[in-house]
């Protein structure tokens, strides 16, 4: 799995993630208006969803691609439908 993302790329965007997380738990103690707080969220609902992109775009890439070099199309392509049904689950 490695070899199909930047994984560098990946912790940064979950280490960000991970701080919009604490500031939106930060938010509730300080009492923040609920419009502000719900900004945040959808902030960090949307970095969460490109993480997934990119992990999803890394399996297209390289898994896929390898599984069609090698003779599994129809195995890999059903593989690929599975994750995008996965993907697609998390709006």
């Amino acid at each position: 799995m490695l070899k199909c993302m930047d994984s560098d790329n990946l912790h940064r965007r979950i280490k960000k993630i991970m701080g919009q997380l604490k500031a939106i738990d930060k938010m509730v103690d300080e009492d923040v208006p609920c419009e502000d707080i719900l900004i945040q969220i959808n902030a960090a609902k949307n970095a969460l969803h490109k993480v997934g992109q990119v992990v999803l775009e890394g399996h297209l890439n390289h898994c896929v691609r390898e599984g069609i070099e090698h003779g599994e199309a129809d195995k890999t392509i059903a593989e690929f439908a599975k994750a995008v049904e996965h993907f697609s689950r998390m709006s």
